[in-house]
């Protein structure tokens, strides 16, 4: 089984607006297993043909989180509102159960400074961002920012995988393999940024690379680096 095909086991811990629409971006990728948690059974009804173990339960509980297989989650994602009490318990047990990566949704500055503080990985903002960004983030490890555009096109960013680096862009010739054009690239050591790049510049693992094509071949091309 290549890396591609690997199944994704994610949980997703309070199904407020946030904690649904991630389930939902997330049972549209292929090879995930959905834990989706929350005390309101009218919530969990409303994704249970999406999520694998629709659960109704306190997630405040660490028994409860250990009896459902919480210790093999890839990802928890703690969405709890509006009080703050509940995702800084719940994300606090996580990291006593060793998860190894926990995405928090913050509520305040102060809030998220809790988070980190207790044990979260990731803190997210609803306001900045989108449940969609971060599934599809989980999803696609090289992914560092996506852009949906019309018409089934998007703009992400993304980490160059390492057969890219030391190569140029006219090597590696995305837009013949992948029908993908590169738009940009964002290069850290130094600071600076190359719009509508040459084709003779060389990939470094510190560069960012700006790419624009249609959903479906930049997926393709995601497939072939976690394989690469």
């Amino acid at each position: 089984m290549g890396k591609s095909d690997q199944i994704k086991k994610v949980a997703v811990i309070g199904l407020g607006s946030f904690g649904k629409n991630l389930v939902k971006t997330l049972a549209k990728k292929k090879n995930m297993e959905i834990i989706a948690i929350d005390l309101d059974p009218v919530r969990v009804n409303e994704i249970k043909h999406l999520a694998t173990q629709p659960l109704i339960m306190d997630a405040t509980v660490k028994e409860n989180l250990k009896s459902v297989g919480i210790i093999d989650v890839d990802y928890a994602i703690v969405s709890s509102g509006p009080s703050l009490e509940p995702s800084i318990l719940t994300v606090h047990i996580l990291k006593e159960l060793n998860v190894t990566h926990i995405i928090a949704k913050a509520l305040s500055e102060d809030h998220e400074r809790i988070l980190h503080l207790v044990g979260a990985t990731e803190v997210v903002f609803p306001e900045r961002d989108s449940a969609e960004k971060v599934g599809n983030q989980i999803t696609t490890p090289n992914l560092i920012d996506y852009i949906p555009l019309q018409s089934g096109f998007v703009i992400q960013e993304i980490a160059p995988p390492e057969d890219f680096l030391g190569k140029t862009l006219l090597e590696i010739d995305l837009r013949k393999k992948f029908k993908i054009t590169v738009l940009a690239i964002k290069s850290i050591i130094p600071d600076i940024s190359i719009i509508n790049p040459s084709s003779d510049i060389i990939i470094k693992d510190s560069d960012i690379l700006i790419v624009f094509g249609e959903e479906k071949d930049i997926e393709t091309l995601h497939k072939y680096t976690m394989n690469s």
